[in-house]
């Protein structure tokens, strides 16, 4: 039988070659035990037959053995050991009939060792040969020639059907066999997939986190270095609110790294309410906040990503609408959505042109997360508005 390679588990035939073993013994001891008592022919000649059966265990034990363990089997291989079989078997059919018995433990391995074509084709010198060499040689009566031959055409219809019916479940269990190493193989690859994606993914949070926070933390100290730098001689006082600013920036910035590395909430929200925390980054950017609806406490995701993207929001407002531009912070609470708003008085720009860099990018996809949207309006001349809103569960009224 041809067994496909591509599969290499552990099959029930491969785990049960002791019960193979077992019945190859019960049929030789059988059949020599039949061989030996016939009434026919003389004692001699059974004794013959029973001698030719003799070398069928040895050759089973070091040949046919080993060859029902491999997979696939060696065809050379397994036509020199049918052939050794059948060497010592059909002489011994021919000159007792009883020897056919033998038969039942030949046919499986035939099966179990060829490919489809030859498998047949020795099932079939294994069933006739005995009977027409038996009729030659003894001349049996017409009555027990029509027996013998009736006997061993349905062994021939039954075998072949039989062993055709097992080869196509055989084949079945190894392409079976082969779709489960597939499938296991391909659960491995997608796991692969899923770990570098996930680490991926980690690592676009990771920059957007460290965008948000620690560089933009370091665009307002440059900026606010810059301030002093040109106020140092002319407006020392406010120099040193700016120098102020700079050391909460500063001390903001470091809140901010450590609550990355610690995976925790934004320094901001740490153990405070979103409009507070919005208040002191709009005090921070010299931006008016205004919060609307009912104020109440929310799920960390929403609040996280309204801050940053009020942090995102407010530092592009400063780099590009200008330092003198008024800003403006909206939050709104309504039933089902949070939303927060920054809008500017600069000079704006052409919002259909494709000039978005990473941090409305990472707006977006921050949003998006969580199912919210993010939508930037703006006209040059007349300032710009970033709106983001959140899905939040609805509020409950009172029962």
């Amino acid at each position: 039988m041809n067994r496909p390679g591509a599969a290499r588990g552990e099959h029930a035939w491969d785990r049960t070659i002791r019960l193979w073993d077992a019945y190859f013994a019960v049929a030789w001891a059988a059949t020599l035990a039949f061989v030996l008592n016939a009434a026919h022919p003389d004692s001699p000649v059974r004794v013959a037959a029973a001698a030719l059966l003799v070398p069928l265990v040895p050759w089973y034990v070091a040949v046919g053995r080993p060859l029902l363990q491999e997979d696939p089997p060696d065809q050379g291989q397994a036509l020199r050991y049918l052939a050794g079989a059948m060497a010592l078997f059909l002489p011994s059919a021919v000159l007792v009939g009883e020897t056919r018995l033998m038969a039942f433990a030949l046919i499986p391995q035939c099966f179990m060792t060829l490919h489809t074509r030859w498998s047949l084709v020795a099932v079939t010198v294994i069933n006739l040969v005995p009977v027409a060499g038996w009729a030659l040689l003894w001349r049996p009566s017409g009555e027990d020639l029509f027996g013998n031959l009736l006997f061993s055409v349905v062994t021939l219809v039954f075998s072949l059907v039989i062993g055709s019916w097992t080869i196509r479940i055989i084949e079945q269990s190894m392409e079976r066999a082969e779709l489960i190493a597939e499938l296991d193989a391909s659960r491995h690859e997608i796991s692969r997939l899923s770990a570098a994606h996930g680490a991926l993914a980690e690592r676009e949070r990771m920059a957007r986190e460290i965008h948000d926070t620690l560089a933009q933390g370091f665009t307002s100290v440059l900026m606010l270095i810059q301030a002093v730098e040109a106020e140092l001689d002319d407006d020392v006082p406010q120099a040193r609110r700016h120098l102020a600013l700079m050391d909460e920036t500063a001390r903001q910035n470091l809140a901010e790294a450590r609550a990355l590395v610690a995976g925790a909430a934004p320094a901001d929200l740490n153990g405070t309410s979103l409009p507070d925390a919005l208040r002191r980054l709009a005090a921070r950017h010299q931006a008016t906040l205004e919060v609307k609806g009912p104020v109440r406490p929310l799920p960390a995701a929403p609040e996280v990503v309204a801050l940053r993207s009020c942090q995102e929001a407010l530092a592009n407002a400063r780099k590009h609408a200008g330092s003198s531009a008024a800003v403006g912070i909206a939050l709104a609470y309504s039933d089902d959505a949070l939303t927060v708003s920054v809008r500017d008085d600069g000079c704006g720009f052409d919002a259909g042109t494709p000039c978005e860099g990473y941090g409305l990018a990472g707006l977006r996809a921050r949003a998006g997360e969580v199912g919210g949207t993010a939508q930037i309006r703006s006209t040059r001349g007349a300032g710009t508005t970033v709106t983001v809103s959140l899905p939040v569960s609805p509020l409950r009224s009172p029962s």
